[in-house]
């Protein structure tokens, strides 16, 4: 095992433990879906780490990705690395969440800006450039609204943000959707390259199923009234899709480093992808508590007091 692939493994492992153990009185409080809600940032905060541990540990790797006219690529992989280490521990330990989601989606906003942005022009018909264009607007618009969730709604910018949040997740989700139909040989989840592998009985009904759970999720998110359900709904079908298919296939290929870095990014990933969802749950009942409290852990039903 190298030392990247240890120190994934062992950065998600823990976010993972801690998390729920330090959510428990959030969780204690909340109701039917909103238990799954509640774990969002927690297996938001799982997929971070790993990123952020693959950043500081293969930073020659990816310094290739960062833009051309920025000087000193390294420092900016390092850079975002120990950003993407410190909103993992923010969302765990739940504190200073309003401005570490924000500047998440700030983040994710600056790689589309960038590094997604830039050759546009050139892959207009490219199938596989737009699902990978889009999905970090979806990982913004999923901090965006958990951000938006915890500012005091008598705030414009609470609301700005939920509700921005919530109306690009929902046609993004619809969007998805349809690659799943069109496509049904890739894997499904975040609709990229990889097909799947000889092994999977029925591909085409994995990718079916999850193209109908990303529609309706998508159409429910649309409605404030139905936000929490479909946020919900939607997020376990895509966590229930991280453990039965990508899990399976990172046990295959942990043979090689190469196999092994590949299938832990296709898991957190998608577990990104579906915390992401699961944070859309928060614009059901955003400003719960606009009391001053930035430092404080309550817990309160589905969304938390101000951090």
């Amino acid at each position: 095992m190298t030392v990247e692939v240890g120190a994934m493994m062992a950065m998600g492992i823990a976010a993972l433990l801690a998390g729920p153990i330090l959510a428990r009185s959030r969780l204690q409080a909340a109701d039917g879906p909103g238990k799954l809600i509640v774990l969002g940032p927690v297996f938001e905060a799982a997929a971070l780490a790993v990123f952020s541990a693959e950043h500081l540990t293969a930073a020659r790797d990816l310094a290739p990705i960062v833009p051309h006219w920025l000087p000193a690529p390294l420092f900016w992989v390092y850079f975002f690395g120990v950003c993407l280490l410190a909103t993992a521990i923010s969302f765990v330990l739940w504190r200073s969440v309003r401005w570490s989601a924000a500047l998440l989606a700030l983040f994710f906003l600056l790689v589309v800006l960038t590094v997604s942005l830039p050759p546009l022009p050139r892959h207009l018909h490219d199938r596989l450039f737009w699902p990978a264009f889009v999905r970090e607007i979806a990982f913004a618009s999923g901090a965006m609204i958990l951000a938006g969730s915890l500012w005091p709604q008598s705030r414009p910018i609470g609301r700005a943000l939920v509700h921005t949040g919530r109306i690009l997740l929902a046609a993004i989700l619809v969007f998805y959707a349809i690659e799943h139909f069109r496509f049904p040989s890739y894997t499904p989840g975040v609709p990229l390259e990889r097909t799947f592998p000889a092994w999977v009985p029925a591909p085409a009904l994995w990718t079916d199923l999850v193209g109908i759970a990303l529609l309706l999720g998508g159409i429910g998110l649309f409605f404030r009234a139905t936000t929490r359900l479909a946020a919900a709904g939607t997020g376990l079908v895509l966590l229930l899709l991280t453990v039965c298919l990508y899990v399976p296939i990172l046990v295959l290929e942990f043979r090689t480093a190469p196999g092994a870095v590949e299938g832990l990014n296709y898991v957190f990933d998608t577990m990104l992808f579906a915390s992401t969802v699961l944070l859309a749950g928060f614009a059901a009942n955003p400003g719960a508590d606009e009391a001053p409290a930035h430092d404080r852990l309550r817990a309160v039903p589905v969304t938390a007091t101000t951090p």
